[in-house]
């Protein structure tokens, strides 16, 4: 698991900041982001109050039952976390003032700030920290990142309905602190918590699904209230009980559809001042006179990647799956179909992210033994294979085919589903790819997270009790050349069974009005709203 700054095996305590410093830290106040972007000026920065951002649509505002990034870009604005990381990747403080590190790394003890209160003036305490964390584990309808809870003693239990006692779950308040007891080591839990999963929410929002309804009756933790939602657009207003201070734009809108136009149209005509665009308008805008410069490279700890079930045939087989890795040229697939604007993955843990090896784990590209390995599992030349159908589009697929049916004479089908985290939670396809953005910078929320057995992200249903020690062990482990040894030897068991192969790692980029101060994102694929300000406001 993640390991940054100030670890110690007996206690580590982070020191206690105030708003306004943490607020700087996190950059939420003015001047402390980037200098204005540059390009065109259709829309004057100057005593304007509000900002147009271009969004996905979010399937869900409820912390506890998002599972996708529009919706965490979205309800991370409405709701805020114990923790927080900055443009840097460093984790700060955010509700909890401070945290200890006790026991070995098997308790921590959250300190909240003084005063806390939700949008509507009620003390936010250390109870509602615990009442939303246990939503996450809620077994009538638990989170699709239930497993980020998995350290927590008894969450697991609590889960899967083995206990019905929440207090058995290793959470406990007293006022402001939150004590968190862990089944293992894992001292990066501050990091973790710094998801949007783990956002604190009222007790309007009670165990079950309640609704989210903007307007005057919305209460939330957040920078920005929900004030009204349409089918194309979610407008949210300063909160002026937020914990670093009132955000210092007024409204913003964030713009869901833009009724057939292109973002790129769209900013050009001055009705969105922050709009993320695909690599194809990025490859021309960057020479363009007027628009080159509002162009914005934004990071990504993101990865592109495929997988199997391994739970049933065929690919119960770790010969089949080793055909289909061996057989395939992912890195020139990639290179071919993104140019320059992707990089062929070498590990499922993205570059950025730290304690990431810089070994390359990626299976190797050898037809003749990707064929030998078929025909050892009974399908020589691809005599009598299955159908197989490729699930869900990622851009890549008919390359893929290409490559199977050339090297190993088998002929797959693709398709793609709207529903998409629902059928792969509960009935996954044989083969299919998926994109997956850092919930917390660590190694685990690639490895541990995706394929550890019981997770809830373990897709392919794959187990393996070699890859859980290893992952295990990088937990437990307090040096930083354990750990890296430790995830080292789980990357080497992926690559060995093939459960996933790690295919692409990208940027992305985005255009960004003139004058609009602090429009950066960490690389977790979430921009702090509450940092934005207008030059010259």
């Amino acid at each position: 698991m993640r390991r940054q700054g100030g670890r110690l095996i007996r206690r580590s305590t982070v020191r206690r900041l105030g708003p306004l410093a943490a607020a700087v830290l996190l950059g939420l106040v003015v001047g402390t982001g980037p200098g204005p972007a540059g390009g065109p000026s259709a829309v004057a920065a100057a005593a304007r109050d509000d900002v147009k951002i271009l969004v996905g649509t979010p399937a869900d505002l409820d912390p506890a039952l998002q599972g996708d990034i529009a919706s965490a870009v979205v309800g991370s604005q409405l709701y805020e976390s114990l923790t927080a990381f900055d443009p840097g990747l460093v984790l700060r403080p955010a509700l909890a003032e401070s945290w200890d590190v006790l026991d070995g790394g098997r308790r921590i003890v959250f300190h909240l700030r003084d005063g806390l209160t939700f949008s509507d003036g009620t003390p936010l305490t250390g109870a509602d920290v615990v009442r939303s964390w246990l939503r996450i584990i809620d077994p009538k309808r638990p989170s699709p990142l239930a497993s980020l809870m998995s350290d927590v003693a008894g969450a697991d239990a609590y889960l899967h309905g083995r206990s019905t006692d929440p207090s058995s779950v290793g959470l406990t308040a007293s006022g402001n602190d939150v004590e968190v007891r862990l089944s293992r080591p894992a001292t990066d839990f501050p990091a973790i918590a710094s998801g949007p999963t783990f956002a604190v929410v009222p007790p309007s929002l009670g165990a079950g699904a309640d609704a989210i309804q903007p307007g005057d009756g919305f209460v939330g933790s957040g920078a920005y209230r929900l004030s009204d939602q349409t089918a194309t657009e979610l407008t949210l207003t300063a909160n002026d009980r937020y914990w670093a201070g009132k955000p210092a734009i007024g409204t913003v809108h964030l713009i869901t559809s833009l009724g057939g136009r292109s973002p790129v149209q769209a900013f050009e005509d001055g009705d969105i001042d922050y709009a993320p665009i695909g690599d194809y308008d990025a490859n021309w805008i960057r020479y363009d006179k007027a628009l080159g410069p509002a162009l914005r490279t934004v990071p990504s700890a993101g990865l592109t990647y495929f997988g199997f079930d391994a739970s049933k045939p065929p690919f119960d087989d770790v010969r089949v799956r080793q055909a289909f890795a061996w057989a395939v040229d992912w890195k020139r697939i990639v290179a071919l179909a993104d140019g320059a604007s992707s990089t062929p993955a070498t590990s499922m843990v993205p570059p950025g992210i730290p304690g990431r090896s810089d070994k390359d784990f990626s299976p190797k590209h050898d037809p003749e033994a990707a064929r030998s390995a078929l025909a050892a599992a009974g399908f020589p030349g691809g005599a009598g294979f299955p159908e197989v159908t490729l699930v869900n589009g990622s851009g890549y697929d008919q390359a893929v085919i290409a490559d199977l049916e050339r090297e190993l004479g088998i002929h797959l089908k693709s398709e793609t589903w709207d529903d998409y985290f629902h059928r792969l939670g509960t009935d996954p396809p044989a083969f299919w790819s998926l994109g997956w953005v850092a919930d917390y910078p660590g190694p685990n929320d690639f490895l541990g997270l995706l394929l550890s057995k019981g997770s809830t992200n373990d897709y392919g249903r794959w187990e393996s009790p070699e890859f859980d020690q290893a992952i295990a062990d990088a937990a437990a482990a307090t040096d930083p050349i354990a750990v890296r040894a430790a995830y080292d030897r789980a990357e080497s068991i992926v690559q060995r069974d093939v459960p996933v192969v790690p295919l692409a790692y990208g940027d992305g980029y985005a255009l960004a009005r003139d004058g609009l101060l602090g429009a950066t994102e960490s690389g977790l694929g979430i921009m702090r709203l509450a940092g934005l300000d207008w030059a010259n406001k």
